[in-house]
């Protein structure tokens, strides 16, 4: 196996101490011919075969490296170790179940939301929100739960649009999690909702108002609080006046394009789109 290594005094350093330091060791301490250790070890081989690069299965043949096992100060046969930054953080002596083992795993080694998260995070910090929202809402569907995972979700969803659903997602975070960056989100909101008070939509809106047949107004409207990020409110007035006339001027173009532009993931992208295709076909 790939991510298998027998350890000695030769690749101790290296093993326990630098690969650790990337992903979580597994350290088997086993002899040969003594039964508990011949019935643990299928068993997790098969658990290390599943990890890929996440787990390194480091064994010690304790009748071969009695200074290794010494060190380690194993007493009891089998024994296993868990090793993160050179450090044991878990373990267990005696045969356990693969379910146990992977429970006490499960534990220690990296969950799918976090790599979602990081890379959300490295997309963010680079202005590409459409693609952080993407991921972030991957790892939201994941751990609906975690405070950072709702925070980036809620930044992103103000940039690309989502005010509300942003102010909502803010609600669920408790006192403890209210930090400069949960701040921070609040006062982008507060600038999208004094953007969408901006008097040119005002005066499109009474001007609507007035002419509420006027297809032209909404379609001007609609571009206006699109790029006031009042994504919803600008697909429901476009969509409505491809209702009334599905070849107005440019109207279905600009409402593709804003469909378009919506981020995989979002909620009105498929939402709009099975509209505008209703309409089509």
């Amino acid at each position: 196996m790939h991510n298998s290594v027998d350890i000695s005094i030769e690749n101790f350093q290296q093993v326990i101490l630098q690969e650790s330091a990337n992903k979580l060791v597994m350290v088997e301490f086993w002899a040969q011919g003594y039964e508990p250790s011949e019935q643990l070890a299928p068993v997790l081989q098969t658990i290390a075969s599943k990890q890929g690069e996440n787990l390194l299965h480091a064994r010690v043949d304790c009748q071969a490296q009695p200074d290794i096992t010494a060190q380690f100060g194993v007493q009891n046969l089998p024994t296993v170790m868990l090793i993160k930054d050179g450090q044991p953080v878990d373990g267990f002596a005696g045969v356990e179940s693969e379910a146990n083992i992977q429970a006490m795993l499960d534990k220690h080694l990296p969950k799918p939301e976090d790599e979602l998260f990081a890379q959300a995070t490295a997309m963010a910090e680079q202005a590409n929100y459409q693609e952080a929202f993407t991921l972030v809402k991957q790892a939201f569907d994941l751990d609906p739960n975690r405070a950072d995972i709702k925070l980036l979700l809620a930044d992103c969803q103000v940039e690309v649009g989502q005010v509300n659903q942003a102010k909502e997602l803010l609600a669920t975070i408790g006192l403890v999690d209210q930090d400069g960056y949960y701040r921070a989100i609040l006062g982008k909101i507060e600038l999208a909702e004094q953007a969408a008070e901006s008097p040119e939509i005002i005066a499109l809106q009474q001007a609507l108002e007035n002419d509420p047949d006027n297809l032209a107004l909404k379609v001007k409207l609609a571009v206006q609080m699109r790029q006031a990020n009042q994504l919803e409110e600008a697909l429901s007035l476009m969509h409505s006046v491809l209702l009334k006339d599905i070849n107005f001027e440019d109207a279905k173009k600009l409402m593709l394009d804003m469909i378009n532009a919506l981020p995989d993931g979002e909620p009105l992208k498929s939402q709009y789109r099975r509209k505008v295709y209703s309409l089509l076909y």
